[in-house]
């Protein structure tokens, strides 16, 4: 039997499971967007290693169901993922119980000691998450008659104690910035990236998954698409603006990228260079900078708490950053509320008329 990983990817409902009924597959549909077939392919992938056959044939239908309510690739994914995980830790630690062959008899308890292992082997944040996504499951296991109630309801939410992010402040920017410089495909690549986080505050997966139809260097104008598959276009600079173009060029110079539509390439191959690669580089800029943790949501929580100092519409924020939450704007930049209030305070001369 092999061993259980909480750590995401396909190996997670990699086990054997021999006391439950043999797994007859189906065939995937295919699909022609080169971004959608990745997901699909990703799922797939996530499919195949379910060893149950109950567990598989509604995990598959589940995952029509989402797709025919226009969920994103990743969220569809990322659904997948925690019930093969829950699957995977059943049919690993709990083989006996009836929950390791079908999900019709997953109880409360099954599902705690699944939550308690993902909480002290990752984090009450990756818990939470998976407790997201169980609910919607189970919750649609009880509107297809597959079961009468949810054990969800038995399952108490993680407590997720939120940590602040520090901003990036201009300085360590420019830092960033500096070990990019050079005339090369990949300095180049590296300095628009960069300037993208930070002068757009975008997200990771907006940023990486971005095609160069979405770039439009006539109005500085980018279209990123959020969570939900909720699109917006956001401006960029004069200095942004720049470092695209310089990046464009070098891009429309290099061999083989016919039929690549994303904007990103990767610095050997004709071939897109994915978020994940992108988290990793931006971390490898920072070390080369003596900036610890550089990643793209330092910038968002920077690109927030400019906003905020400049005294900027909160609602205008939303709009820019993608939230519909109000509660986003009071969580984003506020490890440096501190420095906005006293900032305030100066402005305002509280203290200081008589």
């Amino acid at each position: 039997m092999s061993r259980l990983l909480l750590r995401g990817g396909a190996q997670l409902g990699d086990v054997s499971t021999p006391l439950c009924d043999p797994l007859t597959r189906s065939v995937a549909t295919p699909v022609s967007d080169p971004l959608t077939r990745e997901w699909t392919l990703k799922i797939e992938n996530l499919l195949a290693t379910v060893r149950s056959e109950s567990w598989a044939v509604l995990l598959r239908d589940w995952d029509r169901s989402l797709r025919a309510g226009n969920h994103p690739e990743t969220t569809r994914y990322n659904y997948v993922l925690a019930a093969s995980q829950l699957a995977a830790y059943l049919g690993e630690g709990m083989p006996e119980a009836g929950g390791a062959c079908d999900p019709a008899s997953v109880d409360g308890r099954q599902v705690v000691a699944f939550q308690a292992s993902v909480v002290e082997s990752r984090s009450a944040g990756t818990g939470l998450n998976k407790h997201k996504a169980l609910q919607q499951f189970f919750r649609w296991l009880v509107a297809e008659g597959e079961v009468e109630r949810s054990p969800m309801s038995e399952v108490p939410k993680p407590k997720v104690v939120q940590e602040l992010v520090e901003v990036l402040s201009d300085e360590q920017t420019r830092r960033i910035l500096d070990v990019c410089q050079g005339q090369g495909f990949v300095q180049l690549r590296d300095q628009a990236l960069v300037r993208m986080f930070y002068n757009t505050g975008a997200r990771l997966s907006e940023v990486g998954d971005l095609l160069v139809s979405e770039v439009d260097l006539d109005t500085d104008s980018v279209v990123l698409t959020g969570k939900g598959g909720k699109q917006r276009r956001v401006r960029f600079g004069v200095k942004t603006a720049a470092a695209l173009r310089r990046y464009v060029r070098a891009r429309s110079r290099r061999p083989g990228l016919t039929g690549i539509d994303q904007l990103w390439i990767a610095a050997k191959g004709a071939r897109p260079f994915k978020s994940n690669g992108i988290k990793i580089r931006l971390r490898v800029l920072g070390e080369r900078a003596g900036v610890e943790h550089v990643h793209a949501q330092r910038w968002r929580h920077s690109f927030a708490h400019e906003w905020k100092l400049a005294g900027g519409d909160t609602g205008d924020l939303m709009l820019l950053m993608g939230w519909s939450s109000e509660e986003m704007p009071r969580r984003y930049g506020a490890s440096a509320a501190a420095e906005r209030a006293q900032a305030v305070h100066a402005r305002l001369g509280i203290g200081e008329r008589v």
